[in-house]
């Protein structure tokens, strides 16, 4: 679709969306079209590609593209992590017979044949064993390991299938021994610190330790810099990462459910239950989550979702996540637009059902340990007694807004905040529209440039009851400790 054909008409929606940039939509016009329409609030860099100049120069386009929107967005850096795949292959594939045998050798260092194929992993030897299944090409592939010898692994084809070159292979039940950051990774993640992201997602992490290293390494990155640390989002994509899934989210500020790795690992027809589970773990320990892999794949070539896609979509929403993600659909499919606007909409909608399905507020474990969490408690309990048109939250780091979309409610959370940083880290919460104001230190006049602000975007009208959560020592952060039911003068 031409940029002049475009509908930018404001799809409003709480849950967010998180785009993938690629070929298909590093375009400055395309992501303004997408910020404006509300189909864009955190864009991916998959660090799995392009060089260190290209993350940079895409930074600036993202950065551009929100100052011309006047709405700030997160960057989102996305590390590679292991490359558990297999080497090239002679003429880029081999057609494999079920029945078939194929050995993987780690010590091949040429062109694989139907011989032998190599390894980019090349522990891969000592992580399996006779009668253990390896999943290639996100489980397209069967293998049966026979037997491992030294650094070959024979093993037994079980279905018929044209294998090409470096694709990945996952072991049934995990157990891979690959750490969860590379040599490329502690690379990638100092160019991610210099551009400037909000989010660091680290993959294939399988215990807290490693959410421990990563911000060892971001500390290392960011030694004498004044920028704001990104958050650290674990992707749950290892059957290890289930089993230590309290420990992963408490060492982080949010988890991806990467579904593709993970559906290869433990089992398509496991994930479904599984993401429920973590989504509602994640909001349980305070933190957020997005949902991830093939949510509008068709949309890679066609203009138009499938009805399977539209419902899952609509059940992340429903499951409570914070966001929904595409992938390939906007960083190479020729309907980048398209697939952010149906998105959008598909949120909207569920949304609508959503707020019927739930009566009362979601209790939050320990969410009286603090005033900080008793406040945002209280806040989303008084708003639904009162009907309150809107939340509006003073903060300065953020973290009152994101207490308070830890509840289910469907209202509007307006943050605003004099802090740049904080408000782009806020645009991946679920409900939260972040907004810039640097309010007066007096209380009486920073509700009136509250409530100013607010009638000015017609956010607000006049006679609106709204519920405003702030501190008694105006613009320091940690100071939330008030919690009041105003109406629009």
């Amino acid at each position: 679709m031409n940029a002049a054909q475009r509908d930018v008409a404001r799809i409003s929606h709480n849950t967010k969306i998180v785009v993938t940039l690629g070929p298909g939509s590093n375009d400055l016009q395309l992501l303004e079209d997408m910020i404006r329409a509300g189909g864009l609030n955190v864009v991916r860099f998959n660090f799995s590609h392009g060089t260190p100049e290209f993350h940079r120069e895409n930074a600036k386009l993202v950065r551009e593209a929100a100052r011309r929107c006047g709405q700030e967005i997160a960057i989102l850096a996305d590390l590679q992590g292991p490359k558990i795949r297999i080497g090239k292959i002679a003429g880029g594939s081999i057609e494999l017979n079920q029945g078939e045998k194929l050995v993987l050798d780690a010590d091949l260092s040429g062109e694989g044949t139907r011989e032998a194929v190599g390894l980019d992993y090349r522990d891969l030897p000592k992580d399996v064993a006779a009668g253990d299944v390896l999943w290639l090409d996100d489980g397209l592939l069967t293998l049966t390991v026979d037997s491992v010898v030294g650094s070959k692994i024979i093993t037994t084809v079980e279905n018929s299938y044209v294998l090409k070159s470096n694709k990945g292979i996952n072991k049934r039940g995990g157990g891979l021994s690959a750490g969860a950051l590379t040599e490329k990774d502690f690379r990638d993640l100092q160019t991610a610190v210099e551009i400037g992201c909000d989010y660091l997602a680290v993959s294939f992490v399988k215990s807290g330790e490693d959410l421990q290293l990563a911000r060892q390494k971001v500390e290392e990155a960011m030694a004498g810099s004044s920028l704001i640390r990104p958050g650290l989002v674990a992707k749950i994509e290892r059957v290890e990462a289930i089993e230590n899934l309290d420990e992963i989210i408490l060492a982080s500020d949010g988890i991806m459910v990467a579904r593709g790795d993970l559906a290869v690992e433990v089992g398509h027809a496991a994930v479904p239950a599984l993401q429920k589970r973590m989504i509602r773990r994640a909001r349980e320990l305070r933190r957020f989550s997005i949902t991830a892999t093939q949510m509008m794949e068709s949309m890679i070539t066609n203009p138009v979702p499938t009805r399977a896609e539209v419902s899952d979509v609509a059940n992340a929403v429903l499951d409570g996540t914070d966001a929904v993600m595409c992938s390939a659909e906007t960083a190479v499919g020729a309907y980048p637009f398209e697939t952010v606007t149906q998105m959008a909409k598909i949120c909207a909608e569920a949304e609508k059902e959503q707020d019927s399905l739930i009566g009362v507020a979601e209790y939050v474990e320990d969410c009286a340990v603090s005033t900080n969490l008793a406040i945002a408690s209280g806040a989303v309990s008084v708003a639904r007694a009162v009907r309150a048109k809107a939340i509006v939250a003073l903060t300065e780091s953020g973290s009152t807004a994101f207490e308070i979309s830890r509840h289910n409610i469907q209202l509007p959370i307006f943050a605003l905040t004099p802090n740049v940083a904080a408000q782009r880290k806020m645009a991946a919460y679920r409900g939260v529209r972040p907004m810039i104001l640097a309010t007066s230190t007096n209380h009486d006049k920073a509700i009136q440039q509250v409530e100013a602000t607010l009638l000015e975007r017609k956010i607000l009208n006049r006679g609106d009851q709204y519920i405003i959560t702030s501190g008694s020592k105006m613009r320091e952060t940690g100071s939330t400790n008030t919690l009041e039911v105003l109406r629009v003068e």
